[in-house]
């Protein structure tokens, strides 16, 4: 058996206050898109801080996935031609690509890797949610983007560990259960506490704390299971799932109350891939 060697929450926490300051206009413009008083002005006014945040939310105006018949050539007129909703998923894109981009190397995460994967299943979980034609959420393609973001904190402790860990592993579970046993937390507490720290909505707190396991989590969410899915579906396509190894199945109780069938499956599978490329290749494309 491996010595199980537990991090306090002290510690976790004093990570989660060194991450970079990349999402605090993320979290106004989260709020200001969400209310009814927000004019196109505002936005645009915000966004005029960050020159660099501002080109990335045009590129992707214009791009195949979120674009408009019409060229964007401003903010102001994203917002109106576009809506909130659809700009609140180009913003938070824009303003996680940076964040999401850096190398996981203790869940064996190459660069753009995690980014790949939590845009893969944020175009899953949207798409799954049109195809199953639940009310729509303006927030499933954001809460999908960062479910996977306690990576970027828990990474280094997998890494110190990483040869406990597989010991764990090998007797039997999921990675991210030996994960737990041996530092005792995982990737899905810690992003719940990033999102926390960065004073994100408490439906997107949610989704990252529960996306492995929904049926624990109080009070069920239509947006929590669909994030789930994807993330499983994106896992078994090989998008950015790293040690995360294919040993976790989605809850069979999210696949009922969703209504599932494999026919939704299998579509999401051959449109995701090329969803995802699509908004990759605005960012690479700088």
């Amino acid at each position: 058996m491996a010595i199980v060697m537990q991090t306090t929450p002290e510690q976790i926490l004093k990570e989660v206050k060194s991450l970079p300051s990349v999402p605090g206009i993320a979290g106004k413009l989260l709020y200001m898109l969400n209310s009814a008083d927000t004019s196109a002005n505002q936005i645009e006014n915000s966004l005029r801080q960050d020159p660099g945040l501002t080109t990335n939310v045009l590129k992707l105006a214009n791009s195949s996935y979120f674009g408009f018949a019409a060229r964007i050539g401003s903010i102001k007129q994203a917002t109106v031609l576009l809506g909130f909703k659809r700009l609140i998923r180009i913003v938070m894109a824009s303003c996680v690509n940076a964040v999401l981009n850096r190398p996981i190397p203790g869940y064996d995460l190459s660069p753009g890797e995690l980014w790949r994967h939590s845009i893969a299943v944020s175009v899953a979980a949207e798409g799954l949610m049109k195809m199953l034609k639940l009310p729509d959420s303006d927030m499933v393609f954001t809460a999908a983007l960062l479910h996977d973001v306690g990576k970027l904190v828990l990474g280094d402790y997998v890494s110190q560990s990483i040869d406990d860990i597989e010991k764990v592993a090998a007797e039997g579970g999921s990675f991210e259960k030996a994960v737990r046993q041996v530092i005792g937390t995982d990737h899905a507490e810690i992003g719940a506490m990033i999102l926390k720290e960065w004073s994100f909505p408490d439906d997107l707190i949610k989704v990252a704390r529960w996306h492995h396991s929904p049926d624990e989590s109080e009070g069920k969410s239509a947006v929590l299971d669909v994030v789930h899915v994807a993330n499983l579906v994106c896992m078994m396509m090989g998008i950015g799932s790293g040690r995360e190894e294919l040993r976790q199945e989605p809850s069979p109780l999210a696949i009922k109350r969703l209504g599932i069938k494999t026919k939704h499956i299998e579509t999401i599978v051959s449109q995701t891939l090329q969803w995802m490329n699509e908004l990759n290749n605005v960012f690479s494309s700088k």
